[in-house]
């Protein structure tokens, strides 16, 4: 398991070769970026999720090692949705990763091929944000049965949303007045919220272990971003 009191980074270093007398870890040489960074690697852990996901971990992994730069991972989460178009079943892996520094998101997506029959198309991108610019970290919970949890327990639902300013959502609905028999046009109104990255986890299509991670790494950056701005 992931640690977020600095075990993420001891295993981090281990794979890296910081650790004199630690264990190279048997990383796969997709997981190695090239050019300036020839000898970094993801810890085994997160390569083990990535594999889990069965969606093109290597080309994530790739995307990931390439955005760390280098600085040692204390914590990461990855996340599967799938949904379903008419005709067609999307895919789309978000992993967070957490450094002493920074919040790295990235995202691997399904697009259609630009012709009919062609080979699948996937889209991946990443952003590297610093921590001192991350906002807000919302953790939502959603319980059963309340009246019989218990300290620890995992919830049924863990929402996950983290904030730093570049996207919004604007919610706009018609204005009213109060009074049902009013025709009058009273406008718009809206609330805008801010919404970089949501994640919703749920322990009956993911499972409990799924929840407690999401958790966990809530936790992490939580602990992360409550050092005072400059």
């Amino acid at each position: 398991m992931w640690g977020g009191d600095g075990a993420g980074r001891r295993r981090s270093d281990e794979a890296h070769g910081d650790v004199p007398g630690a264990p190279r870890a048997a990383v796969p040489a997709g997981w190695r970026s090239g050019d300036d960074g020839e000898h970094e690697q993801l810890p085994a852990e997160l390569v083990a999720e990535l594999e889990q996901t069965g969606y093109y971990p290597q080309l994530l992994a790739d995307v990931v090692l390439q955005s760390l730069a280098g600085e040692p991972l204390l914590d990461a989460l990855v996340h599967l949705e799938t949904t379903f178009d008419a005709d067609a079943v999307r895919r789309h892996v978000t992993v967070l990763a957490l450094t002493q520094t920074r919040l790295v998101t990235a995202h691997v997506d399904d697009h259609d091929p630009a012709e009919a029959g062609a080979a699948p198309v996937a889209v991946a991108s990443a952003e590297s944000v610093p921590l001192r610019d991350v906002r807000s970290v919302v953790v939502g919970h959603r319980v059963t049965a309340p009246e019989r949890h218990r300290p620890g327990a995992a919830p049924q639902e863990l929402t996950l949303t983290v904030a730093w300013g570049t996207l919004n959502r604007v919610d706009v609905e018609p204005a009213t007045c109060g009074d049902p028999e009013c025709e009058a046009d009273h406008g718009y109104t809206g609330t805008t919220t801010a919404d970089d990255v949501s994640l919703r986890i749920s322990a009956d299509a993911e499972g409990e272990a799924a929840v407690l991670a999401a958790r966990r790494f809530a936790r992490s950056l939580t602990r992360g971003t409550r050092a005072p701005r400059p």
